[in-house]
C-alpha cells in the first residue's frame, strides 16, 4: 500500500535522503524547501516539493491550503536550525528567539495546519525530528542552550502532542537522526545520511500505538529524556 508523506527540510541532508528513500520505494512524497529554486537535487526526484518556511505563518497557510486536498499518513517535521554553542555569557537572545521560531514553534505550526489532512489520513504518524542534545538526562556537557533548549521543547510538545491525539489514534514521536555527515553536523560525524534515513524510516515503519510520546533514536532505542 502506498503512502503519502510530508517531510520538511529537504533541501540537503537528512531531509534530501528521506525523501529519496521513500520515494524510491514507491511512496508519494510532498517535500518542503525553503528556497526550490536552488534545491536542484530534490527537484530532480519523483516527488511533490513545495516552498515552506517554517518559521512564517504565511508560508505555512500557504503550503497546508496547497497539499490541503490530500489525506497524510506521516508528517516528518525534519526543517530546523543546527548547533551553534556559544558560552553561557555570550548567548544572543534574539538567535535563540530564532532557534525556537524554526525547532519547537515552526513543528508546531506545521502539524496544527496539516492536523485535517492527517486526521483524514490511515497512517497517523506525527515525526518530530530533536537530537540527543535535546535530552536533558543525557546533557553531560553543558553549551549549545539554544540549540538544546529547543529541542527539549519541541520534546515537551511532542510527549503533550502524543496524550491528546492518543484516543484519535495518532502516534507522536521524537526522533533522533544520529551524528550525521551533513553540512549540519560535519565531515567529523561518523553516520552518513543514508543509514540515518534508512534507520529512521524502519522506526518510522514499525511504530505501534504503545509508542507513541516515545523519545527514539534512528537505530529504534529509546533515549532518557
Amino acid at each position: 500500500m502506498t503512502h503519502t508523506y510530508v517531510i520538511t527540510g529537504c533541501n540537503r541532508g537528512v531531509g534530501l535522503e528521506l525523501a529519496r528513500q521513500l520515494s524510491a520505494r514507491g511512496e508519494r512524497v510532498v517535500a518542503t524547501a525553503r528556497d526550490v529554486d536552488a534545491a536542484e537535487e530534490l527537484r530532480a526526484l519523483d516527488v511533490d516539493v513545495h516552498p515552506l518556511d517554517v518559521a512564517d505563518p504565511a508560508s505555512v497557510e500557504r503550503f497546508a491550503a496547497a497539499v490541503s486536498a490530500r489525506p497524510i499518513d506521516v508528517l516528518i517535521n525534519n526543517a530546523g536550525v543546527g548547533v551553534r554553542s556559544k558560552p553561557f555569557e555570550q548567548v544572543d537572545f534574539d538567535e535563540m528567539q530564532g532557534f525556537f521560531a524554526v525547532n519547537t514553534l515552526g513543528a508546531m505550526r506545521v502539524t496544527r495546519a496539516l492536523l485535517p489532512g492527517l486526521r483524514a489520513g490511515k497512517g497517523k504518524k506525527i515525526v518530530n525530528m530533536t537530537s540527543r542534545m535535546g535530552s536533558i538526562g543525557d546533557n553531560g556537557s553543558g553549551g549549545a542552550y539554544a540549540y538544546r533548549a529547543s529541542k527539549a521543547a519541541l520534546n515537551m510538545v511532542t510527549r503533550s502532542l502524543a496524550i491528546d491525539l492518543l484516543d484519535e489514534g495518532f502516534v507522536c514521536i521524537v526522533l533522533h537522526p544520529g551524528w550525521v555527515r551533513t553540512d549540519m553536523g560535519g565531515r567529523r560525524a561518523p553516520t552518513p545520511p543514508e543509514e540515518s534515513a534508512g534507520g529512521m524510516i524502519r522506526v518510522i515503519d514499525g511504530l505501534r500505538r504503545q509508542d507513541s510520546g516515545e523519545f527514539f533514536d534512528y537505530k529504534g532505542e529509546r533515549v532518557p529524556w
